[in-house]
Protein backbone atom coordinates (compact mmCIF):
# COMPACT_ATOMS: atom_id res chain seq x y z
CA UNK A 1 0.00 0.00 0.00
CA UNK A 2 1.45 3.81 -0.98
CA UNK A 3 2.32 5.75 1.76
CA UNK A 4 -0.31 8.85 2.91
CA UNK A 5 1.39 12.17 3.30
CA UNK A 6 -0.17 15.00 4.82
CA UNK A 7 0.57 17.59 3.51
CA UNK A 8 -0.15 21.32 5.15
CA UNK A 9 1.53 25.41 5.99
CA UNK A 10 -0.13 28.25 7.06
CA UNK A 11 -1.66 31.06 5.36
CA UNK A 12 1.18 32.37 2.62
CA UNK A 13 3.80 30.18 3.13
CA UNK A 14 3.71 29.10 0.07
CA UNK A 15 2.27 25.25 0.27
CA UNK A 16 0.87 25.56 -3.12
CA UNK A 17 4.17 25.82 -4.75
CA UNK A 18 5.45 22.61 -2.63
CA UNK A 19 2.40 21.08 -3.96
CA UNK A 20 3.22 21.87 -7.74
CA UNK A 21 7.22 20.43 -7.36
CA UNK A 22 5.34 17.11 -5.88
CA UNK A 23 2.86 16.97 -8.74
CA UNK A 24 6.37 17.72 -10.90
CA UNK A 25 7.61 13.92 -9.25
CA UNK A 26 4.61 12.61 -10.57
CA UNK A 27 3.37 12.03 -7.31
CA UNK A 28 -0.97 12.62 -7.42
CA UNK A 29 -2.07 15.45 -5.24
CA UNK A 30 -5.40 15.39 -3.51
CA UNK A 31 -6.07 19.06 -3.05
CA UNK A 32 -8.98 20.31 -0.09
CA UNK A 33 -8.84 23.24 -1.36
CA UNK A 34 -10.34 22.54 -4.90
CA UNK A 35 -12.71 20.15 -3.42
CA UNK A 36 -13.84 22.67 -1.07
CA UNK A 37 -15.00 24.84 -4.11
CA UNK A 38 -16.67 21.80 -5.69
CA UNK A 39 -18.89 21.43 -2.86
CA UNK A 40 -20.27 25.06 -2.86
CA UNK A 41 -21.16 25.26 -6.38
CA UNK A 42 -24.46 26.66 -6.95
CA UNK A 43 -27.02 24.61 -5.98
CA UNK A 44 -24.92 21.86 -3.92
CA UNK A 45 -25.73 21.40 -0.38
CA UNK A 46 -23.49 23.11 1.17
CA UNK A 47 -23.89 26.27 -1.11
CA UNK A 48 -27.56 25.71 -0.07
CA UNK A 49 -26.57 26.03 3.86
CA UNK A 50 -24.22 28.65 3.46
CA UNK A 51 -26.59 30.97 1.77
CA UNK A 52 -29.27 30.16 4.13
CA UNK A 53 -26.97 31.13 6.90
CA UNK A 54 -24.62 33.90 5.93
CA UNK A 55 -26.95 35.60 3.38
CA UNK A 56 -26.98 36.77 -0.26
CA UNK A 57 -24.41 39.66 0.78
CA UNK A 58 -21.72 36.72 0.54
CA UNK A 59 -22.65 36.15 -3.26
CA UNK A 60 -21.22 37.55 -6.32
CA UNK A 61 -23.91 38.78 -8.75
CA UNK A 62 -23.04 35.89 -10.95
CA UNK A 63 -24.95 33.51 -7.66
CA UNK A 64 -21.28 32.13 -6.93
CA UNK A 65 -20.04 32.69 -3.44
CA UNK A 66 -17.51 35.77 -3.12
CA UNK A 67 -15.00 34.23 -0.68
CA UNK A 68 -13.13 36.60 0.34
CA UNK A 69 -16.94 38.40 1.57
CA UNK A 70 -17.42 35.28 3.17
CA UNK A 71 -13.99 35.31 4.30
CA UNK A 72 -13.99 38.44 6.38
CA UNK A 73 -16.80 37.20 7.81
CA UNK A 74 -15.58 34.26 9.37
CA UNK A 75 -12.21 35.13 9.86
CA UNK A 76 -12.83 37.36 12.38
CA UNK A 77 -16.23 35.83 14.12
CA UNK A 78 -14.89 32.08 15.62
CA UNK A 79 -18.75 30.81 16.01
CA UNK A 80 -19.19 32.32 12.40
CA UNK A 81 -16.19 29.83 10.78
CA UNK A 82 -17.51 26.92 12.97
CA UNK A 83 -20.74 26.66 11.18
CA UNK A 84 -18.88 27.40 8.20
CA UNK A 85 -16.30 24.59 8.83
CA UNK A 86 -19.64 22.42 9.70
CA UNK A 87 -21.14 22.81 6.71
CA UNK A 88 -18.13 22.34 4.45
CA UNK A 89 -15.95 20.06 6.01
CA UNK A 90 -18.22 16.71 6.11
CA UNK A 91 -18.20 17.25 2.23
CA UNK A 92 -14.63 17.86 1.83
CA UNK A 93 -13.77 15.36 3.36
CA UNK A 94 -15.91 12.27 1.89
CA UNK A 95 -14.70 13.46 -1.64
CA UNK A 96 -10.97 13.39 -0.41
CA UNK A 97 -10.96 9.74 1.43
CA UNK A 98 -12.65 8.64 -2.08
CA UNK A 99 -9.81 10.03 -3.87
CA UNK A 100 -6.98 9.24 -1.66
CA UNK A 101 -8.34 5.61 -1.78
CA UNK A 102 -9.00 5.39 -5.30
CA UNK A 103 -5.57 6.44 -6.08
CA UNK A 104 -4.04 3.71 -3.40
CA UNK A 105 -6.30 1.14 -5.13
CA UNK A 106 -4.85 1.77 -8.20
CA UNK A 107 -1.23 0.80 -7.17
CA UNK A 108 0.53 4.65 -6.66
CA UNK A 109 3.88 4.46 -4.43
CA UNK A 110 2.69 7.92 -2.57
CA UNK A 111 -0.35 10.10 -2.31
CA UNK A 112 -0.31 13.95 -0.89
CA UNK A 113 -3.46 14.77 0.78
CA UNK A 114 -3.11 18.93 0.46
CA UNK A 115 -5.14 20.10 3.16
CA UNK A 116 -4.32 23.77 4.31
CA UNK A 117 -6.23 23.31 7.90
CA UNK A 118 -4.55 19.67 8.68
CA UNK A 119 -3.90 20.21 12.33
CA UNK A 120 -6.70 22.59 13.21
CA UNK A 121 -9.39 19.97 11.64
CA UNK A 122 -7.68 17.43 13.32
CA UNK A 123 -7.20 15.12 10.48
CA UNK A 124 -3.56 13.96 10.84
CA UNK A 125 -5.26 10.14 10.82
CA UNK A 126 -6.12 10.51 7.33
CA UNK A 127 -2.21 10.65 6.44
CA UNK A 128 0.69 8.01 7.29
CA UNK A 129 3.14 11.31 7.86
CA UNK A 130 2.85 15.12 7.77
CA UNK A 131 5.12 17.49 5.99
CA UNK A 132 4.98 20.96 6.65
CA UNK A 133 5.66 24.43 4.62
CA UNK A 134 7.10 26.69 6.92
CA UNK A 135 8.34 30.48 6.78
CA UNK A 136 9.07 32.60 9.55
CA UNK A 137 5.89 34.86 10.78
CA UNK A 138 7.60 38.00 9.70
CA UNK A 139 8.06 36.55 6.54
CA UNK A 140 4.48 35.13 6.36
CA UNK A 141 2.77 38.51 7.15
CA UNK A 142 4.69 40.29 4.74
CA UNK A 143 3.94 37.99 1.88
CA UNK A 144 0.27 37.66 2.62
CA UNK A 145 0.02 41.56 2.82
CA UNK A 146 1.60 41.52 -0.52
CA UNK A 147 -0.50 38.77 -2.54
CA UNK A 148 -3.77 40.18 -1.30
CA UNK A 149 -3.42 43.85 -0.85
CA UNK A 150 -4.35 43.64 2.58
CA UNK A 151 -3.92 45.98 6.06
CA UNK A 152 -1.59 44.15 8.48
CA UNK A 153 -4.67 43.70 10.34
CA UNK A 154 -6.60 41.96 7.85
CA UNK A 155 -3.47 39.57 7.22
CA UNK A 156 -3.48 39.29 10.89
CA UNK A 157 -7.27 38.28 11.57
CA UNK A 158 -5.93 35.18 9.14
CA UNK A 159 -2.45 34.49 10.49
CA UNK A 160 -4.05 34.67 13.72
CA UNK A 161 -7.61 32.37 12.89
CA UNK A 162 -5.14 29.25 12.25
CA UNK A 163 -2.66 27.45 14.68
CA UNK A 164 0.76 29.32 14.44
CA UNK A 165 3.21 27.85 11.53
CA UNK A 166 5.85 27.31 14.32
CA UNK A 167 3.23 25.18 16.18
CA UNK A 168 2.86 23.33 13.29
CA UNK A 169 6.50 22.80 12.35
CA UNK A 170 6.60 21.36 16.27
CA UNK A 171 3.58 18.60 15.10
CA UNK A 172 4.82 17.85 11.47
CA UNK A 173 7.12 14.75 10.71
CA UNK A 174 9.30 16.80 8.49
CA UNK A 175 9.43 20.81 7.55
CA UNK A 176 10.10 22.50 4.34
CA UNK A 177 11.75 25.39 5.18
CA UNK A 178 10.31 27.90 2.06
CA UNK A 179 12.00 31.16 3.34
CA UNK A 180 14.91 30.72 0.62
CA UNK A 181 14.93 29.89 -2.92
CA UNK A 182 12.54 27.59 -4.85
CA UNK A 183 15.65 25.00 -5.63
CA UNK A 184 16.52 25.24 -1.75
CA UNK A 185 12.65 24.42 -1.13
CA UNK A 186 12.85 21.79 -3.71
CA UNK A 187 16.28 20.12 -2.53
CA UNK A 188 14.63 19.99 1.03
CA UNK A 189 11.35 18.01 -0.80
CA UNK A 190 13.28 15.84 -2.70
CA UNK A 191 15.42 14.51 0.27
CA UNK A 192 11.74 14.22 2.91
CA UNK A 193 10.60 11.97 -0.03
CA UNK A 194 13.41 9.98 -0.51
CA UNK A 195 14.29 9.53 3.03
CA UNK A 196 10.64 8.30 2.89
CA UNK A 197 11.25 5.75 -0.01
CA UNK A 198 8.41 7.24 -2.67
CA UNK A 199 11.45 9.06 -4.74
CA UNK A 200 14.22 7.21 -5.81
CA UNK A 201 14.88 9.07 -9.38
CA UNK A 202 17.69 10.77 -9.40
CA UNK A 203 18.04 14.44 -9.66
CA UNK A 204 17.87 15.95 -12.48
CA UNK A 205 17.60 19.91 -11.38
Amino acid sequence: MGLVIGLTGSIATGKSTVSKMIKSFQIPVVDADIISREVVEIGKPAYLQIVDIFGEEVLNEDGTLNRKSLGNIVFKDEDKRGQLNGIVHPEVRKEMVRQRDEYLNNGERAVVLDIPLLFESKLTSYADRTLVVYVDEDTQLKRLMDRDGSSEDEANYRINSQISIKEKARLADAVIDNSGTLESSRTQLQEVLREWGVLNEPDLT
